[in-house]
Order: C-alpha cells, then structure tokens, then sequence
C-alpha cells in the first residue's frame, strides 16, 4: 500500500515537471522564432530557431503517439495534427516554398504561444 501511495505521488511529479520542460522548450521555441521573425530567416539564428521548433514537435509527436500517454484519446489527435502542421510548416519555410514567409512564422508563434499556455506551468 505504502509503494501505490509513493509510486502515485512519484507520477504526479514527474508529469508536472514533464510539463514544466514541455512549457520551457515552447517557450524557448517562440523566443527563437520571435529573434528570427525580427532578424530575417537568413539568419543562423533563425535556421536554429526553425531547427529547434522541429526538434521539439518532434519529441511531441513521439510522445502523444505512445499509449502509455495519459492525454484522452481527442485531444492527443489534435495535438498529433497540430504538430504535423507545424512541423509541415516549418518544412515549407526551410525550403522557401511559403508565399509570405512573415506570416507563416507569426502563425507558428501563435500556435505554439497557444499550446505553451495551455499547459500548467
């Protein structure tokens, strides 16, 4: 009984504090699409920025699409089509197919502005 309390206790925290670097790495994301917003995408900073977005919509992914993931099953497929939009996106940015370039990265500050606040902190 002791170990169910502990283990229980134990799981709350490690999904909080998975939460918390979720909400750090949106963050970072958006910062750095900001900088790459205000400096232009020909930037180094800019091509790490759209890197990192992909990276952590990436690991996202990964993680809705495990079943061990205690999200409901609605909402993990929002946010599966979410992250492929984004990650389509960022795709089409990188290889300059986007008509308007400073749209599509407002788009994505937006959209992850969106999901970092809908996380507790």
């Amino acid at each position: 009984m002791m170990y169910t309390a502990y283990y229980a206790e134990s799981s709350d925290y490690s999904s909080e504090m998975s939460r918390s670097n979720e909400w750090s790495a949106l963050d970072n994301v958006i910062s750095g699409l900001k900088t790459a917003r205000e400096q232009g995408l020909g930037t180094s900073q800019a091509r790490q920025a759209l890197h990192d977005t992909m990276t952590v919509w990436s690991f996202l992914l990964d993680d809705l699409s495990n079943q061990d993931n205690n999200f409901p099953e609605q909402l993990r497929a929002d946010l599966i089509s979410i992250g492929i939009f984004v990650i389509k996106q960022v795709g089409r940015i990188y290889q300059a197919q986007s008509e308007d370039v400073d749209s599509d990265v407002s788009g994505l500050i937006d959209i992850n502005t969106a999901i970092r606040d809908g996380l507790v902190q």
